[in-house]
């Protein structure tokens, strides 16, 4: 038998107290050290590709800054520039031509207009993206953005030289395309979209129609069926102004691509949202505009932007129908022989617009995405 002095020493050795050894503090999770590790030498197949993409960059870039920066002229000076040809970018051309790109054939001495006209819708853009914007008064200031934007533009009150609207041009054309476009094209997308989710036959079919219809066919061949073939059926003598019919062209392209866009978030849905709505007593309208639709736009936000993107770089197709935007513009300014050895630089200039507005539309979709995700994403 076991004594009882030997049972105490037994309990004591199981329970004697053992610390448990230190463990390293956590790593931190901010800071560029971070940031690396994580994205560019993450494993040896992502440090193979850093490690090969930092040695062509350290090969290229010293070159590339000289002919930027280092050795570039940016003085209007044409004998400097073919001087420094091939040697250093030149500038000069977008010093010397820069109002005719930006501004077009619109009339030299009055284009403080299109330049009014430009920054306050980009800056009412820039406010429609804040969220304490986000009330009933924002569509108000666009009403009356509008007004303004079309009363500089176009001239012809209040002692404005009337300007028509071919000799518009450049970005304040390249603004007015896109933005009323996608703002006309949005909200018939998703009636569109709506209609080929409708029970009745008909609507089903008009809208699906539509929707395959053009989105079959390329976007300058509907410009020039607005611009060239739609004036043939109108009534004798009636005339409606080229940009309405780019305009409207445009939207219908859009909106047709939108439309598939928000009919794959309605897909994504599951029924039970509906039929719970639908117990409730909802009516159809009900269950669409407070229901359905907004849960639909949260889930295709990348691909709603995606086309915002597209539209706003494919306003560049308007130049068929002698409209020239930017990029139209662009080719205006080299039409100087003088300075049209210079395409490149001036190519650059126009890239780096849409680069830099461009961007900005895939950083806020980012925003917007992670802003309606936050109660629905897992951590």
């Amino acid at each position: 038998m076991i004594s009882h002095a030997e049972i105490t020493h037994i309990s004591t050795s199981e329970t004697q107290f053992e610390p448990i050894a230190s463990r390293p503090p956590p790593r931190s999770v901010d800071g560029p050290i971070v940031w690396l590790r994580n994205n560019l030498f993450d494993g040896w197949r992502n440090t193979l590709a850093s490690v090969l993409v930092l040695s062509v960059l350290a090969l290229t870039l010293p070159h590339v800054l000289q002919w930027v920066l280092f050795r570039a002229v940016f003085a209007p000076d044409n004998a400097a520039c073919r001087a420094a040809a091939g040697v250093g970018a030149c500038w000069g051309v977008v010093a010397e031509k820069y109002r005719l790109i930006l501004f077009g054939r619109y009339p030299f001495g009055e284009q403080w207009r299109p330049l009014v006209a430009s920054v306050l819708l980009v800056t009412l853009l820039v406010a429609s993206c804040y969220r304490p914007f986000w009330r009933r008064s924002l569509l108000a200031a666009w009403g009356l953005a509008w007004v303004i934007f079309f009363t500089l533009m176009l001239g012809g009150v209040l002692g404005l030289v009337p300007v028509e609207t071919a000799r518009w041009g450049g970005f304040p054309l390249t603004l007015l395309l896109s933005t009323i476009s996608l703002g006309l094209a949005f909200p018939l997308a998703i009636f569109v979209a709506l209609g080929r989710q409708s029970r009745m036959p008909g609507i089903r079919t008009l809208c699906a129609v539509y929707v395959e219809l053009i989105r079959g066919v390329p976007l300058i061949s509907v410009l020039f069926m607005a611009s060239f073939m739609f004036p043939l059926f109108m009534p004798q003598g009636s005339n409606i102004d080229v940009l309405v019919r780019v305009l409207v062209g445009l939207t219908l392209f859009t909106a047709a691509y939108l439309a598939e866009a928000v009919r794959g978030g309605l897909n994504a849905l599951p029924k039970g949202q509906v039929e719970a709505a639908q117990s409730l007593g909802l009516s159809s309208w009900q269950i669409a505009r407070k229901i359905v639709v907004p849960q639909a736009l949260r889930l295709v936000v990348p691909a709603i932007v995606n086309i915002f993107i597209g539209t706003f770089k494919d306003t560049s197709l308007v130049s068929i129908v002698s409209l020239y935007d930017l990029t139209g513009a662009l080719q205006l300014a080299l039409g100087d022989p003088d300075w049209r050895k210079f395409f490149l630089e001036g190519q650059l200039f126009v890239a780096a617009i849409y680069f830099v507005f461009c961007f900005a539309m895939s950083r806020y979709s980012r925003w917007v995405e992670n802003h309606l995700n936050t109660g629905t994403r897992r951590q």
